[in-house]
């Protein structure tokens, strides 16, 4: 029982402190003025990191889910799949599927057609297009980020 709870937690831990990580210490450093000579370079060090957590999201959101439905058939005698946890999760998954499989490759599609991006025009429609899209990539992971927040809490809460 120790084992199955200690994969979840760590599963989230993974995938949550992933993207804090991310979010609050890489990108915000490697775009910080003077640490990287040009702003495209911040950009090659980041579109492989997002495309690596997304790989930790899916492996650690499949890795829970699992883990917990196992934990419930044997603490439970049933699957209770479609738990508050497992349909967060599942919400998570999906939109860290949407995020990497959708929003990303085009956003590298308009990022190689447009090379230097800091030297386009903010008017012109790749870079409008690009900077959409990166919205749509912060609130997704953003999103992500809220609701494994909630899912710790259900977790830690199932375990008392």
């Amino acid at each position: 029982m120790w084992t199955l709870r200690t994969l979840m937690l760590l599963a989230l831990i993974v995938w949550i402190g992933g993207i804090t990580f991310f979010a609050f210490v890489l990108a915000p450093t490697v775009f910080a003025p003077g640490v990287l000579p040009l702003r495209e370079l911040a950009g090659n060090v980041v579109n492989p990191s997002l495309s690596k957590l997304h790989w930790m999201g899916i492996i650690s959101g499949v890795v829970f889910l699992l883990s917990s439905l196992l934990y419930n058939r044997i603490k439970h005698a049933q699957f209770r799949a479609w738990s508050g946890a497992h349909l967060l999760v599942i919400v998570m998954l999906a939109l860290t599927m949407f995020s990497h499989f959708s929003i990303s490759p085009r956003m590298m599609t308009l990022r190689n057609s447009m090379g230097v991006i800091d030297n386009i025009p903010p008017s012109d429609t790749r870079r409008v297009e690009f900077n959409r899209l990166h919205v749509w990539s912060t609130r997704t992971e953003g999103s992500v980020f809220f609701l494994g927040l909630v899912v710790v809490g259900l977790t830690a809460r199932r375990f008392e």
